[in-house]
Formats: structure tokens, C-alpha cells, sequence
């Protein structure tokens, strides 16, 4: 490539798996993708797993710019991005890296691993370019210490896609105000409409905060607990609740042990919410609740026809042929939260066992692999799709663009428990839908706050 101002940024495999079309978020920057990534995406793009259908796209999106009649000569000194419908901005060059041609010197690092040699190749780029910026790009902690000490100069993660830098800045789905909420509204308007009680307020008055629809407001020192119901530029319109009154709500015999399963169940038994995600410690109640208001809405109030249950699957169990029976019966190990909480749900009948039985077959619910939701349109249910802070934002537009008319579908996950070795908290596909959705008008999003499991479950998550 031409020596010039533009920075030269070298692609690490991590980041192509992450986002496939990675090369065109460099704008007017170049991109080099050394031949050690290209092998490397071949020995996955065949293994049966969902990363292998990115490593797929990410091959045949170079190939679209460097395959044809595209010379030797033109890959090695850079091919120009073609245009893109949403990178219009991307007008950089393109190059593969021949790597193992290179004979790296004795200051490099050990090339017995694929790590090293991309290393290896950034460093060599630098040598050449120099004075030129090269970065190294990769997701990869440990690759990034290394390159660094190393030698590399400019080392970064891939956070183009990245909607928040901290997780602590997650919307949480309310807002809790210091003191009496009242005490700080000298002027509010209230009427009644549809039975609920409306309060108007001036904006100013209540903090200017980036207030949106469906999102809770709570304060410390009295009973008030409200939701917008919508804003303007100067006013703030509350559908005022009372904690009093969310705190009695019942969905299947179960009760919300504090204000913030209140404010789930609230949003879960609402026919107007389409999605609810909800959010938590492990042992805040998120599968409970979520359980208990499908069964509810599904068998009490018949708003839906069934209620189907889904979750990913471990990387060692994508593939469910292996275990015996159904694909219920295969999801079963799965899926045991599920069946916990229905056993929690009927524990004090005469006969347990047999009453699940009844109500499974009464809400008509079922067990699904998400590998096998593509192509479904889900009509008149609850869909409840559980342990989703491992599924990557691609994964979750799966789901979401699966739900057809009448469904209301519930996300649950927990941001410290993500067992995806490509995913941190920033960059799951559930933290990604939670900031996503926060303005959408048919959603709302819960953090579970305080764990209700036992004390033994709280004081573990607090001190571990």
C-alpha cells in the first residue's frame, strides 16, 4: 500500500468472527488481513457451530473484493472497498498479507503458534511503514499484552459495534430519585385515562434525565412507583402505580418479593409490552416470574395459545442428535431451570408431578433448540428465551425477527455469567438489545435488583 497518512489497521480472526463485515469500519484507513487469518477461517468455517456461518460471510465478503480478476499484484499493494449500503464512509484499500513468505528476525516472538505470527506481521508492518501508524486489532486480552510488549505501538480491542464502554452504564429500566420524589414537583397535572391514574410533569423539575417510554420511576423515601407513559420536549407523562399496588401483584400463586419483581411482573402481565428483558444477579427471580406470567397469560387470562420455552445450547451440546428421544426430551438438560421452577410453582399440590404434567400440556409448552428457530414465524405465544446473555447480537435479532403477530417475548440473562468464549458483558448480544430496545415503545427492561433465592445464593454473589 501507498506510504501515506492513513493508518494501516491488521485484522486479527477474532474480529472477522466477531463482525464478518469488519473491513469496511475503517472509513478512509486501510485494512490488511495477513494469510495466517485466512487459514484460520477455513478450519473453522466447517465445524457445526453458528461461529462457523461468520466465518463463512467474512471469507465471502473478501472474496467479493478480491476475487474475479483481481491480479497477485493488486492483493499484495491493496484493493480499493467497493461502496456498501451503511459503510458509505468506507473508502479504504484492502490487501491480503503473505506471512509465511516473511523470514521474521530473532527479535520477534516464537513462531510455533498462529498468535504469534499475526504479531509477528505487525511488527514487520510497522518496520515498514514506519513512520506510518500501524494497529493491531484483535478481542483477544491476552494477544493484546503480548503484542504490547512485544513492540507494538498501537494495540486495540474492536469496539465499533460496541454501544456502551462499561457495563455500569447498562439502563437498568428505572430510575430511582434521592429523597421524596414530590418533594421536587411544584406544578403536575392529573387526570384519569383507560382507569390509570396520569400525572404531567415538568421535565426540569424532575432532573432532565434521558427519560423514555415504559421505564419505571422509584424514589427512596415514599411509596411512589410510576411509569412513563411518555414525554415531550418539556413534560414528563407518569402512569403513577404506588409500590403498594405492584408489590400485591399475582401471576400463578406467585407474589413479587420486592418493588423491582413488581415492576417485571407489571411489564410481563402488560399486553401492550411485546419485550421484556429482564436482567440480574443469578437468584433475583428473572426465570421464576417469567414462567409464572406465561402460565398466567396462557392458561388464566387465554391472551396466547402456548408458551414456548428456548435457551442456547453449550457449544458441546449445538449439535443435540446425540442424546436420546424428542427434541424436548434432548433439550431437556437444558432447559432444567424451567422444570425447577414449574416444581417450585406446584410444590404444595397433592400431586406434584402429575399437576405439571397437566399444566405443561394445558399451556401447551414447549421445549425448542434455538438452532432450529431460523425460518419460524412464532404466532400467539409467550416466548421465553432463557440464559441470553451467550447468545451474540445476531443471534438475538434471530429470535426477535422470528416473533410474528400476538407473541410477547421475554429475554433473561445475567451479564456475569456469560460462558461464550467470544463474548464479554459489553459486547452480548443481551446488552446490545437492552440499549437497543430502552426507546422502543413496545418493550420494557428490568434489572432485578437483590438476589431472593436464599441467603446462602445472596451472600454468594455479593462476596464471591
Amino acid at each position: 500500500m501507498e506510504h501515506n497518512d492513513r493508518k494501516l489497521f491488521v485484522l486479527d480472526t477474532n474480529v472477522l468472527l466477531h463482525e464478518p463485515l469488519a473491513i469496511y469500519s475503517f472509513k478512509e484507513h486501510d485494512v490488511i488481513i495477513p494469510m495466517t487469518v485466512l487459514e484460520e477461517l477455513d478450519n473453522i468455517k466447517d465445524r457445526k457451530h453458528d461461529i462457523s456461518r461468520d466465518a463463512r460471510v467474512a471469507i465471502r465478503a473478501l472474496e467479493d473484493i478480491l476475487g474475479g480478476k483481481t491480479s497477485p499484484e493488486q492483493i499484495l499493494n491493496g484493493v480499493s472497498l467497493p461502496t456498501r449500503e451503511g459503510h458509505l464512509d468506507a473508502s479504504g484499500r484492502l490487501s491480503i498479507f503473505p506471512d509465511h513468505q516473511i523470514d521474521f528476525t530473532a527479535g520477534d516472538l516464537p513462531g510455533d503458534n498462529n498468535d504469534n505470527r499475526i504479531i509477528n506481521t505487525a511488527l514487520h508492518l510497522q518496520k515498514l511503514h514506519d513512520p506510518r501508524q500501524v494497529v493491531l486489532v484483535t478481542k483477544d486480552i491476552n494477544m493484546r499484552l503480548k503484542a504490547k510488549g512485544a513492540g507494538i505501538e498501537r494495540v486495540e480491542d474492536y469496539r465499533t459495534d460496541q454501544l456502551i464502554d462499561d457495563i455500569r452504564f447498562l439502563a437498568k429500566g428505572f430510575y430511582q430519585f434521592e429523597g421524596d420524589f414530590w418533594g421536587n414537583v411544584d406544578k403536575v397535572s392529573t387526570d384519569r385515562v383507560g382507569g390509570k391514574t396520569v400525572h404531567q410533569v415538568n421535565i426540569e423539575e424532575v432532573g432532565n434525565e434521558p427519560f423514555y417510554k415504559n421505564q419505571y420511576l422509584i424514589d427512596e423515601a415514599t411509596e411512589f412507583c410510576g411509569k412513563v407513559a411518555s414525554r415531550t420536549d418539556s413534560h414528563l407523562n407518569i402512569i403513577d402505580y404506588g409500590r403498594d399496588r405492584l408489590e400485591h401483584l399475582q401471576a400463578w400463586g406467585i407474589k413479587p418479593k420486592n418493588i423491582y419483581q413488581g415492576m417485571a411482573l407489571n411489564a410481563l402481565l402488560d399486553p401492550d409490552i411485546d419485550l421484556v428483558i429482564l436482567t440480574g444477579p443469578a437468584g433475583c427471580g428473572k426465570t421464576l416470574i417469567a414462567m409464572a406470567a406465561a402460565l398466567e397469560l396462557v392458561v388464566e387470562q387465554k391472551q396466547y395459545e402456548k408458551v414456548i420455552v428456548t435457551r442456547n445450547t453449550p457449544e458441546i451440546a449445538e449439535s443435540i442428535g446425540f442424546l436420546p428421544g424428542t427434541e424436548e426430551e434432548k433439550m431437556a438438560p437444558w432447559l432444567a431451570a424451567i422444570t425447577d421452577t414449574l416444581e417450585v410453582l406446584h410444590k404444595n399440590d397433592v400431586n406434584p408431578t402429575g399437576s405439571m404434567n397437566y399444566i405443561m400440556e394445558k399451556a401447551n409448552v414447549q421445549f425448542k433448540s434455538i438452532n432450529f428457530m431460523r425460518g419460524r414465524s412464532i404466532q400467539n405465544s409467550v416466548v421465553i428465551l432463557d440464559e441470553c446473555q451467550n447468545l451474540t447480537a445476531s443471534q438475538i435479532k434471530t429470535m426477535i425477527t422470528r416473533m410474528g403477530e400476538g407473541t410477547k417475548l421475554v429475554c433473561c440473562g445475567n451479564l456475569s455469567q456469560i460462558d461464550s468464549t467470544y463474548l464479554t458483558a459489553v459486547t452480548s448480544g443481551l446488552t446490545y438489545i437492552v440499549e437497543r430496545f430502552k426507546d422502543f415503545e413496545g418493550s420494557a427492561n428490568i434489572y432485578l435488583n437483590g438476589v431472593v433465592r436464599s441467603r446462602l445464593a445472596e451472600f454468594a454473589e455479593e462476596h464471591l
